[in-house]
């Protein structure tokens, strides 16, 4: 059954509406299946026959699988993709049955297995079944939509031992992005600065921190700086974090400080005060003489620059992301006497060239989770069921661009 079929077969069930496969009312009480959309079904023979032998009933969608999504973020990359500002851009298609190309966006998020094609074996090796819950492979897959059809391989099974054990929806469809992030940056760049390591620059490296090293990081309260906090912390790893001031609240900024602090930071600064000439003095003397080996930087322009001034000789200083849409410039004394190493990092091609190390990633955050010692974002969650409008999700992706946010939006989806 093509992609276009299953759009328009996947349809909500409601009492005293059309049905769009009849045309006819039904003015009858009708039910929804358990998944609040009924699966199109069909009935199939392999060989000529008597109807009572060879007929049976199979679900229409071939070699695929098909998922219904359960929880779905908003990331900023989400919105500069649709912006047309990203690093890719997705193939537009009419798979959707629209009557221009279009794409979905999206490129987190957990569903739910409600049918398997073929030998329906995931791209960790694992066979899926019917109510396994699944993330993407790669980002790019479009996860802002209720239902999706794709081959087993595209998908990572979500372990029994994960959902047994309390991870919820949200918690495993904000897994692949952020923490992974954090992760791969830390483990690929963390331990960078030591001799045996300074000629190794794959992307795929693995330089893991030691316990009792540092890093530097701005942009301390989005969420891969929450995450990259927590990640050091269980591994014994001291954090220096930057973040953005609240104007005109102190009270507030005093307030994030402190929340940072819970979650493990070692210490917290604002721009400003990183800003300040007395900010590398405080650095050596909270580092007490042990190298300061890495800088992660998300928001560019001078507060990277202040990130790079305090670092150490050899040090990786790692872009990924441009929150203040300002470039970074770099003194030449930082590359050649400091021999300092600017690079970028991309989640999206390190999950491509390292999957193994993205299945590494997410089943060592959600075993943190589980074991509450890695906590939630801040969130909104934006509901999304038959009624849902589409100003409503129109203006839940909107709204990621706005200042100060409570937290990050997040579909969640309502099948009932």
């Amino acid at each position: 059954m093509s992609r276009t079929m299953l759009q328009r077969t996947l349809r909500h069930v409601r009492p005293g509406h059309i049905s769009t496969i009849s045309g006819t009312r039904d003015t009858r009480r009708t039910f929804a299946s358990d998944y609040g959309y009924e699966q199109a079904k069909s009935l199939i023979y392999h060989e000529d026959g008597e109807p009572k032998d060879v007929l049976s009933v199979s679900p229409a969608h071939g070699p695929l699988c098909t998922i219904r999504f359960l929880a779905s973020p908003i990331n900023p990359a989400d919105i500069n993709m649709i912006q047309g500002t990203y690093g890719s851009k997705p193939n537009m298609t009419n798979d959707l049955s629209t009557k221009k190309p279009a794409a979905v966006p999206g490129n987190e998020g957990v569903a739910e297995v409600i049918s398997t094609g073929g030998d329906a074996i995931s791209s960790s090796g694992e066979q899926l079944k019917t109510g396994d819950w699944v993330i993407m492979k790669t980002p790019g897959f479009g996860t802002w939509r209720t239902h999706a059809q794709g081959p087993a391989s595209a998908f990572v099974k979500i372990s029994d031992e994960d959902r047994q054990g309390g991870i919820t929806p949200v918690q495993a469809g904000t897994v692949s992005v952020n923490p992974c992030t954090a992760w791969g940056m830390l483990k690929g760049y963390g331990g960078a600065g030591r001799d045996e390591d300074l000629n190794d620059a794959s992307i795929a490296a693995q330089r893991a921190p030691k316990k009792g090293e540092w890093f530097i990081q701005n942009g301390a309260n989005s969420g891969v700086g929450r995450a990259a906090i927590q990640l050091a912390k269980a591994w014994g790893v001291h954090s220096i974090n930057i973040i953005r001031s609240r104007p005109g609240d102190d009270e507030a900024t005093q307030k994030l400080k402190d929340e940072l602090r819970s979650l493990g930071a070692d210490a917290v600064f604002t721009d400003e005060e990183a800003a300040d000439k007395s900010f590398r003095k405080q650095v050596k003397e909270l580092t007490g003489g042990s190298r300061l080996s890495l800088a992660l930087n998300c928001v560019g322009g001078r507060s990277a620059l202040n990130l790079a001034k305090v670092i150490d000789q050899g040090a990786y200083h790692v872009t990924y992301g441009a929150m203040a849409k300002q470039p970074l410039t770099i003194p030449a004394g930082m590359l050649i006497f400091s021999d300092m190493r600017f690079t970028g990092f991309w989640v999206s091609r390190w999950s491509e060239a390292a999957p193994e190390k993205k299945r590494e990633a997410v089943a060592e955050v959600l075993r943190l989770t589980r074991e509450k010692k890695f906590a939630d974002v801040p969130l909104q969650e934006v509901r999304w069921s038959a009624n849902t409008t589409e100003d409503t999700l129109k203006q839940a992706a909107q709204g990621t661009l706005e200042g100060f946010r409570a937290g990050k939006s997040v579909f969640v989806f309502d099948h009932a």
